[in-house]
């Protein structure tokens, strides 16, 4: 019988993720979560002789949010940078998903060209014990570097 064992299941605790930008590599220590999406674009097509509506895919784009403790200035400091200047920032973000008590191997996903959409530039809760803060993006290019195994 063919299944998945449960000790390939993959931890989320065991991921790395970095980031690349102005060629320095940072490691986001300070991640709770990231997940990015590639969603494809569709327009609807009718044609004769179909009562139904048909899909063609037109393109595609990339989404995505983190999760973080709020322990880094670094994305205030860019949105703040466009703030004053209007130069703004694109950069890559390297996820390794490398569980090593799986048989699956690791995944690394490369996103390119990450563009930030909100940045929470002050918080504070009384009621916290630790503060944490979202951050969406948007990505124009993804790689896929290594593969998990079948």
């Amino acid at each position: 019988m063919n299944y998945l064992l449960a000790k390939d299941t993959i931890s989320g605790q065991e991921a790395r993720a970095y980031l690349e930008i102005d060629g320095r590599n940072e490691l986001m220590f300070y991640a709770k979560s990231i997940e990015a999406v590639a969603k494809k674009n569709k327009v609807d097509v009718r044609t004769l002789g179909k009562r139904g509506v048909q899909h063609k895919t037109v393109g595609w784009t990339g989404s995505g949010s983190m999760t973080m403790y709020y322990a880094t200035s670094k994305f205030r400091q860019l949105m703040l940078d466009y703030i004053k200047t209007g130069v703004d920032t694109y950069f890559n973000m390297m996820i390794i998903n490398d569980d090593p008590t799986s048989d699956l191997g690791r995944q690394t996903v490369v996103l390119k060209q990450v563009n930030l959409d909100s940045v929470k530039m002050a918080s504070f809760d009384v009621k916290s014990d630790t503060l944490d803060e979202k951050i969406d993006f948007t990505f124009e290019e993804v790689e896929l570097l290594e593969k998990f195994a079948n």
